[in-house]
């Protein structure tokens, strides 16, 4: 993920604009975010104590932005909303590797983990806008291309609407998000209190 940072940095600094800084991140930012998927097997397998559900959803609603939308529409690939998504993730990553690597060796600087359990109340809400905002532009070209779409008659009577199936992804996050940033909230009040408290009684 820094590899991905350092790359949106040279390519502003070359080209001057934020606009279309996409294309100079494509490749790592698929390799390093579908390599994510690892993550659900290591919740799975009992390597993290994170969720399973919580890490799933959120590693596979990635994954599903990176290639099932802006990679299949190419389109949307000019569209700042996907620059939007792409620094709140490549922060976000940064910050939690971070986290996890410190822990690790048992020297977890407070800024670290104060970053790690604040942030995302900014971080969080602006990758979700730039996700929902790039679902919403490749709308029009999805519909217009009939992309991933099976319509009947067909020999397996089944027929898929990727138009509606974008659209119900979209509503999904209406009551999905609320949970998972709630759940961070009350993370963050319960892992910082317990900080302070051991600061004080020190």
């Amino acid at each position: 993920w820094l590899v991905i940072a350092v790359g949106l940095v040279r390519a502003y600094l070359a080209k001057g604009s934020y606009h279309s800084l996409y294309y100079s991140i494509e490749k790592p930012l698929k390799f390093f975010q579908t390599g994510a998927l690892l993550e659900i097997l290591h919740c799975a397998l009992g390597i993290v104590p994170s969720s399973v559900v919580l890490t799933a959803f959120q590693v596979m609603s990635r994954v599903f932005l990176t290639w099932a939308v802006t990679h299949s529409v190419k389109e949307v690939q000019t569209e700042d909303s996907v620059l939007l998504f792409v620094v709140a993730w490549t922060i976000t990553e940064i910050i939690r590797y971070s986290f996890y690597t410190f822990s690790l060796l048992n020297h977890l600087p407070y800024l670290i983990k104060w970053a790690r359990y604040t942030l995302f109340i900014v971080l969080y809400p602006m990758g979700v806008s730039g996700e929902l905002l790039t679902i919403y532009a490749a709308l029009p070209f999805v519909r217009q291309s009939g992309l991933y779409s099976i319509s009947l008659p067909n020999k397996y009577n089944f027929s898929f609407d990727y138009y509606t199936f974008l659209i119900l992804v979209m509503i999904s996050y209406i009551p999905i998000f609320p949970q998972l940033y709630f759940h961070m909230l009350h993370q963050r009040r319960k892992v910082l209190s317990h900080t302070e408290e051991r600061k004080k009684s020190e």
